[in-house]
């Protein structure tokens, strides 16, 4: 098949909605979304997600954009790239996911801002709109209505959805509010090894709800509880088990103490979302939460999400490795502290600005300016920790800095099983890069990255990694099949090139 790029899929688009007869606003109201969008897309200019390409082959009545953008997706990245300008950092895709399921439980109308219109919301959104619940994108597609049905319809899931996505699991905490029992199907998501779903199990069957996994379904039934207060001990300190039991809380009266509770970016999203909805909640960032749960909620709510701390340290390496000066606008410093403070140790320049607050009222931003620096390999192995330590989420762009800085680095990815693995194909750039076992990398650095055609791995961090160096590297860089990014970023090539980046999406070969 003949490589088709965003430039020629923009064309047959502006070709077909002429020949409809339609202006740019009327695409724009078929599809759900702004007329300045359109107009990126029949420019080029737009990352085009899977669900935007069906909805534009739909509301078009035109095929052959499907039957064009049928291969895989894929980045050619020419390199080396100077950045510069400022950049905002967006609003944080695992906190918007799980406010999409909390959603589930209001029977009032629950509008969501600013929230990011990337593969794994259109998932989660698939599967609402599959069991009965209304979406509605306003605000030149920015922000998201969701009123649900007088009863959801588990029954209807759409299955191939709710198995791409690892979140389909935070569907049990609200559900077990509605059913006697229900049925989900098996959890998906990325390839980062055996991350089991027992924690949830755990913390949920202390607030009655019990689940059996069979035949690729997660088989729930539900026990109402006599006791008015009950206590939660979380054998893993993990986020989304934290958010599941939340959930399972806030709509079981009486009192929820939940003991070694996550306090991350996202789980205090959706407690300032609860608490929005009248749900009280004690200890909102610490490990011990207290829940006064509600019978029954019916409001209608408006919420802000909070900027997304994973993607500003994304923003914040792309400057990083390409020795740049440039702004990243609207981090939120409280989730980024620790990453800050090693970047210090290594000897990157920068300056932050006054703190300020976000749209949500809550959450402390700041502006970051970068400026190029010769780094230092940390004098300690760089390692994750649960909030406020080190972003697990955030460990694998230390790969790519360390790679740039001079020395010898060990990286102990402690959390997942291969991860370390996929980082390790940075070798294939040019880092001097060494997976020591399924957790630990030796790095030497600096590195002098070169371009060439590479496979990104199916695990959303490493493959930005990849893209993130390939901006550094001499010649050009084709990174293939690239789902998984669009997966959690919106946009990303683009964004890049407002800054000096040259990234063009294609798909096909990347020798046509």
């Amino acid at each position: 098949m003949m490589s088709a790029t965003s430039e020629t899929i923009g064309r047959l688009i502006h070709d077909a909605r002429i020949a409809r007869g339609w202006s740019q606003q009327r695409l724009a109201d078929e599809l759900g979304t702004a007329q300045s969008a359109v107009h990126r897309i029949e420019n080029g200019q737009q990352n085009l997600s899977l669900s935007m390409i069906n909805r534009l082959a739909e509301a078009l009545e035109m095929p052959l954009i499907q039957s064009a953008t049928k291969g895989a997706m894929n980045f050619r990245i020419e390199g080396p790239t100077k950045l510069s300008g400022e950049i905002e950092v967006r609003s944080s895709k695992n906190a918007a996911v799980a406010l999409l399921c909390a959603s589930l439980l209001n029977r009032g109308t629950t509008t969501l801002r600013g929230i990011a219109r990337i593969e794994e919301v259109d998932r989660i959104s698939e599967v609402l709109a599959s069991i009965g619940v209304e979406l509605t994108w306003t605000g030149e597609g920015r922000d998201l209505v969701i009123r649900r049905p007088e009863r959801l319809l588990p029954e209807t899931i759409d299955v191939r959805a709710a198995k791409r996505t690892r979140s389909i699991l935070m569907f049990l905490g609200p559900l077990m509010h509605e059913f006697d029992r229900f049925e989900l199907p098996y959890a998906g998501g990325c390839d980062l090894g055996q991350r089991t779903v027992h924690p949830h199990m755990a913390g949920l069957g202390k607030l009655g709800l019990s689940v059996v996994a069979t035949d690729g379904q997660y088989h729930a039934t539900v026990e109402k509880l006599d006791d008015l207060k009950r206590s939660v001990t979380l054998i893993e300190r993990g986020d989304t088990v934290t958010e599941n039991i939340l959930m399972a809380a806030a709509r079981t009266p009486g009192t929820t103490i939940i003991r070694n509770a996550s306090g991350n970016y996202m789980v205090q999203d959706l407690c300032f979302y609860l608490q929005r909805l009248g749900v009280q909640i004690e200890g909102i960032g610490t490990t011990t939460l207290r829940i006064e749960g509600l019978e029954d909620i019916d409001v209608d709510v408006e919420y802000d999400i909070s900027e997304d701390p994973i993607e500003a340290m994304s923003l914040l390496t792309a400057g990083i490795v390409t020795k740049s000066e440039m702004t990243v606008r609207r981090c939120p410093v409280e989730f980024l502290d620790v990453e800050l403070a090693v970047l210090d140790e290594m000897g990157q320049k920068l300056e932050m600005s006054n703190e300020y607050l976000s749209r949500n009222g809550q959450t402390r931003l700041v502006d970051i300016t970068l400026y190029p620096s010769e780094l230092t390999a940390p004098m300690d192995k760089i390692h994750p920790m649960p909030f406020p330590g080190l972003n697990i989420d955030n460990l694998p762009f230390f790969a790519v800095i360390c790679a740039a800085a001079e020395g010898q680095s060990l990286i102990y990815d402690w959390v997942y099983d291969n991860r370390a693995v996929h980082l390790s194909k940075l070798a294939d750039l040019g880092a001097n890069i060494q997976a020591l076992d399924a957790h630990r990398l030796l790095i030497i650095g600096p590195t002098k990255w070169r371009g060439r055609q590479i496979q990104s791995p199916p695990a959303l961090r490493p493959a930005v990694c990849l893209l993130l160096a390939a901006l550094a590297a001499r010649e050009t860089t084709h990174l293939m099949d690239v789902y998984v990014i669009n997966r959690g970023y919106e946009d990303l090539p683009q964004r890049l090139n407002r800054l000096g980046a040259k990234i063009n999406v294609f798909w096909g070969d990347a020798d046509d």
